[in-house]
């Protein structure tokens, strides 16, 4: 019988463009898949622990292995492999970021994409799709006393709707709403959004029916609203050149579901539906048109507003945030040096709590859990507070050293002078080091455009964030995407490098 082998210590890949279009343009040298698989008895499959049920999640009665109806799926597809190859084979499993498991499966490290990923016709011109082995619905989850049907939401005000970024669910909306009578609020995941649709930041959540049916059960107080819409195709994906691999999973498939086990699969896991036994949901689509625009003009026009927009947000939260981290870092850089002994104490533990821990949980117990003690923030303001914050801390180190630069016989003068102790901190000692502190607070500056992305999970799209969802949609133009978001990065921090480098000139002078 076929097992699952956690291979869950093994690396995650830096993601690279390159590596998705690997799956386009297959190396002939590389051996055939199936043989392979024949030969050496496993093939690997990659998922996204992280995403959740029903999908992979961890087994709540096993420490350290995994469950989920794609994970017993795999089970089911090895054993009908080493049944028609005739020898035993099993299925490995490779985490990884749900978004780069494309990128993955390019640098062949694994075989097969598995982990509720659509057919789209944009995918389809990159990697090897077989038939569907499941059909989603896409399912509105409103509060009990909230919305009572689709119409009501392109009511005044507008409503707010929380969905998976880059998902079809954003898809449909941006369809369906295309005037913008919604305003959809992207999430890196789902139960987060399902979250905010209880604690009242969203009206409502569209997801996919297995999500929630899955996860309803955590939040008693979502009720499903209106019937599920636009049917999908989950299906596997593998290299573009792996089409006897493919033949054989479409096979194996096709078995399982004439013999009825899929339908025992989903019904155990209470996500079977009428769809799955629609014969137009069941196969591919034939005649999906793909987009004919194409040139560089097609592209900005496409794409070119909306990065520009998100490099807009990334530029309004580093201005907005790095003035405040410096005004807290200069404050606790002086109670440190100079302040009485157990306020250094507590500001040390400060610097070190918030460098010792990472921004990303840091932005989740400001955004996510102070709602529980009746902070509830903006994201917009979350974001800003998140980064003044974690950046007070390293700018505090930063000025810390500089007002040890300055000799101490500095101080003492002034006070001989009949100076106050806050005088001459402002006119003698803090002009002095912030001359001698400039390049380290730019170099972080430039940082702080970067960790503008970490906000994204607060649902603040920024420049990274849109660059993640047009890849996702868009794989076929993620090299000219991936170019001009580092081209726009770069356009924001360079010239705040000459900008420093013509201070330090002056000051110097």
């Amino acid at each position: 019988m076929a097992v699952i082998a956690v291979s869950g210590h093994q690396g995650i890949l830096i993601s690279t463009p390159f590596a998705l279009l690997a799956c386009l343009f297959g190396s002939s040298a590389r051996a055939d898949t199936l043989e392979r698989v024949k030969e050496q008895g496993f093939f690997v499959w990659g998922a996204d622990e992280e995403g959740g049920g029903p999908y992979v999640y961890p087994d709540p009665s096993a420490p350290g292995q995994r469950t989920g109806f794609e994970v017993e799926l795999a089970v089911m597809l090895a054993s009908e492999l080493g049944q028609e190859l005739g020898r035993s084979v099993e299925g490995r499993f490779l985490q990884g970021s749900w978004e780069k498991l494309p990128d993955l499966l390019g640098t062949g490290r694994i075989d097969i994409v598995l982990n509720g990923y659509e057919w789209s016709p944009e995918r389809a011109r990159l990697m090897a799709a077989t038939i569907p082995y499941y059909v989603y619905d896409l399912q509105l989850l409103a509060r009990n006393d909230g919305l009572q049907g689709w119409e009501r939401l392109s009511a005044a005000p507008r409503c707010k709707v929380g969905v998976l970024g880059g998902s079809a669910a954003e898809r449909y909306l941006l369809q369906r709403f295309s005037k913008g009578e919604v305003e959809i609020v992207n999430y890196d995941g789902n139960t987060n959004a399902m979250g905010d649709a209880v604690s009242g930041r969203l009206d409502a959540t569209l997801q996919d029916f297995p999500i929630a049916v899955f996860y309803r059960k955590e939040f008693p107080s979502l009720r499903f609203v209106g019937e599920p819409v636009a049917p999908g195709r989950y299906v596997l994906y593998l290299r573009k050149d792996d089409l006897s691999f493919r033949d054989a999973l479409d096979r194996a498939i096709l078995r399982l579901r004439e013999a009825g086990a899929l339908r025992k699969l989903y019904e155990r896991y209470s996500i079977w539906t009428s769809a799955q036994e629609n014969p137009e949901l069941l196969k591919l689509p034939s005649d999906a048109p793909l987009s004919r625009e194409a040139g560089v003009k097609a592209f900005f026009r496409k794409h070119g507003l909306a990065l520009l927009e998100a490099a807009g947000m990334t530029v309004f939260l580093s201005v907005a945030s790095f003035p405040l981290a410096i005004f807290l870092g200069l404050l606790v850089a002086l109670g440190r040096r100079y302040g009485p002994r157990i306020l250094s104490l507590a500001l040390t533990l400060y610097i070190e709590v918030l460098r010792g821990t990472p921004f990303m949980l840091q932005l989740f117990v400001i955004f996510y859990l102070l709602p529980s003690v009746g902070i509830l923030l903006d994201p917009l303001l979350a974001a800003i507070l998140g980064l003044a914050i974690n950046y007070s801390a390293y700018e505090a180190e930063i000025y810390r050293a500089g007002l040890q630069a300055v000799p101490e016989s500095q101080m003492e003068a002034a006070l001989a002078l009949g100076m106050s102790r806050g005088l001459a901190l402002r006119r003698i000692i803090i002009p002095q080091a912030a001359r001698i502190v400039i390049p380290p607070v730019t170099n972080d500056f430039i940082a702080l455009f970067k960790d503008t992305s970490v906000c994204s999970v607060i649902t603040v799209v920024e420049l990274t964030k849109r660059y993640n969802i047009s890849a996702m949609n868009y794989p076929s133009e993620i090299l000219p995407l991936a170019a001009l978001t580092a081209f726009l990065y770069l356009a924001m921090s360079y010239p705040l490098s000459l900008f420093a480098a013509y201070m330090e000139r002056r000051l110097q002078a």
